[in-house]
């Protein structure tokens, strides 16, 4: 049996998060830098000397263009690679593509930290994370998981919050425990399951 091997990266810097503007759906590249954090990524991993049977990213440019990034440095373009919308960014709604200070300004410092930092609180017409766990969670299960179970190598391009929704079941995290933990761009988080889907080990490649 070959190891069950989950490999989680949030996308490189992209144009906007650059900028301090909310992103959500909205489809950004990435920037000089964050096309370094993902090829970064890429080489941090073959030193690790893995290889990857199957991908998943979102339907979004920065997280595509990190897969590729990282694929290429592994020398594994061509991997066979799903592209789901469920494993989006959190859609912030009428804040998409506000800069984080102005959002500020107009409804308030402590209704902005709200949307932003509670579990359960959407933005106008944007996704809390618990909107964004609903969608991502049953992909993961439905999806990925099996193939993990099953030894296949797995390597997941996505972003801040639809990985927090897959961490959030790795780790057994509460809602307030998932919402303290940040996700550094383009930094590998590599879990080797045990077969009832628990984690074995994780090893965090910040750094």
């Amino acid at each position: 049996m070959s190891e069950r091997l989950l490999v989680l990266v949030r996308h490189g810097q992209s144009e906007w998060n650059l900028k301090n503007l909310f992103t959500g759906w909205k489809d950004p590249d990435l920037t000089e830098l964050g096309v370094k954090e993902a090829k970064e990524a890429g080489r941090k991993l073959k030193a690790q000397g893995l290889v990857f049977d199957v991908a998943y990213t979102s339907v979004l440019t920065r997280a595509q263009h990190t897969l590729d990034l990282i694929l290429g440095e592994l020398g594994q373009k061509g991997l066979p690679t799903s592209k789901d919308l469920a494993l989006n960014e959190r859609d912030y709604g009428d804040l998409s593509g506000l800069n984080k200070d102005d959002a500020r300004k107009k409804w308030g410092e402590d209704q902005v930290l709200i949307w932003r930092r509670s579990y359960d609180v959407p933005p106008p017409g944007g996704e809390s994370l618990k909107d964004t766990l609903a969608r991502a969670l049953p992909y993961y299960v439905q999806e990925i998981l099996p193939g993990v179970l099953n030894g296949k190598r797995t390597l997941v391009a996505a972003h801040g919050n639809s990985l927090r929704a897959l961490i959030m079941v790795l780790e057994k995290l509460s809602p307030e425990g998932i919402l303290k933990r940040e996700l550094a761009t383009g930094v590998p988080i590599i879990y080797r399951l045990n077969a009832d889907s628990t984690v074995a080990s994780k090893l965090d490649l910040a750094g």
